[in-house]
Order: structure tokens, then sequence, then C-alpha cells
């Protein structure tokens, strides 16, 4: 009951701690990087610049009203064009602001913090290597982080065996630098950085609308083993929510 009261808690607003001065930016450090560092000598995956072609139903209406969760899909490979339309209507970026301070983004963003990254497993794209990406979306590329054998088997454990998350073609997996929050709000960004985690899944949702695919939004996962998964150093970045990505069935 603790635990609950506790979780209850932090649904409820801490913009008065805020506003008492507990955060970074309010003690005058330097505001975190905007997305993560590239390793030297990384192998770069180039992606075609976001094109409206790929839509097959361009009318936001009925993209709106066709939204569901979906959960099975054809095995038709996706086209790189088609994902990078996902990548670019879910972390887009449309303008870095300030000499670096910000990006403004295709999703709202508390004070345009923006505190997520994107990971991609991808199982059937084309002209990609079955792998692990990280997307850099102010380059709007891809970063080549890793492939195995047993890559879909220890998701399908990391995901309490959900079948269908090994079916989809791509799995978006997005997780959070919390820092990037709590630099400008402190305690009051971790409310603020779960309420955006939806503001980009929605987006995703519609966005596979529009080009005839479908997706379903996870958050039932084991936290360590997807954090294994992705070799994520569990304290300044976690996963938090994924969602895998098919072409619906004619």
């Amino acid at each position: 009951m603790e635990r609950m009261q506790a979780q209850r808690e932090l649904m409820k607003s801490a913009f008065g701690t805020f506003l008492a001065g507990a955060s970074g930016q309010s003690q005058g450090k330097p505001e975190p990087p905007i997305e993560k560092a590239c390793p030297p000598n990384a192998e770069l995956v180039a992606l075609p610049p976001p094109d409206m072609s790929v839509l097959t139903q361009p009318e936001l209406r009925a993209c709106m009203a066709s939204r569901r969760s979906r959960r099975h899909w054809s095995h038709e490979f996706m086209s790189k064009q088609e994902l990078s339309f996902l990548l670019w209507a879910t972390q887009g970026v449309e303008e870095v602001v300030g000499d670096g301070y910000a990006t403004m983004r295709t999703v709202p963003s508390g004070g345009a913090r923006h505190a997520f990254e994107t990971y991609l497993i991808v199982n059937r794209v084309d002209g990609l290597l079955p792998a692990v990406y990280r997307y850099r979306p102010i380059q709007h590329e891809l970063l080549f982080l890793f492939g195995a054998d047993t890559l879909l088997e220890h998701l399908n454990a990391a995901v309490f065996g959900q079948r269908f998350v090994n079916d989809a073609s791509v799995v978006f997996i997005w997780t959070c630098v919390p820092y990037r929050g709590e630099w400008r709000y402190g305690p009051a960004a971790h409310k603020l950085m779960l309420i955006d985690a939806g503001h980009v899944c929605q987006n995703l949702y519609l966005a596979c609308e529009a080009i005839g695919a479908g997706t379903c939004a996870v958050a039932a996962y084991d936290q360590d083993a997807l954090d294994r998964l992705l070799q994520l150093d569990t304290h300044e970045e976690f996963s938090l929510y994924l969602a895998p990505v098919g072409k619906r069935p004619e």
C-alpha cells in the first residue's frame, strides 16, 4: 500500500518543488546534450528524407478513426522510406534552438527537453540488417549498434513471451535519459516525461495508420532484461516504453 501511495504521489504536480530552485538550470549548471554522443568509427546508416509519398491514408480524421492496437501483421518487409517517416513522426527534429539548448520536434515535450532516445530492433526492413540500431534525430540517421543470432530470443524473454512483438518488422523502444528533464524541472520532471512518452507513442499510432501499418504499445516488460538487451547503464538511461510495428495484412 505504501508503494502504491508513492506512485500516486508521482502523478501529482511537483512544480512547487521545482519553483523552490531544485533544478540544475536554476543552479546554473550547463544543460545536458540534446542527444547521445556518437562513438568514434561508428557505423552510420543514412535515412531518406521524410517523404509523404509513403502515405496510403493521408486524411488525419480517417487515421484517428481507424487507430487500433494491432498485434497481427503480414510478413511484408517495411521500406526504409516508411521507417524514415515513422522516425520523423515520433522524434523528428524541426529546429535546434539556442545553440544546442533545445530542439523543436514533431511531438510536444515539457520545456522542449525531449528526454527520450529511440532504439530499433530491426527484423524485416529493406536495406537494413536485422540488428539493434539507435536513431540520431538531429542527423536523421541510424547508428548500428549490434546484431546477434539470439536477439529475438532475448527480446521475447524480456516482454514475457508476448509473441506478437517478435513478429513485427521493427520494434521501437524508447529509453529515458532523465537528467535532460531533471536539469530544468527537478523532481517535477518525472511526471512530465511519462506524459511525453504518451505523446510520442500516439504519433506512432497515427503515422502507422497513415502508411498501412499497425502498432501496439507495450509497457509490460522485464526492466532489467530489456535494459541488458540494449546494453544500457540503467541509472542515467533506462527503457521506458516499446511498440512493435508491422505492415497490416491485406
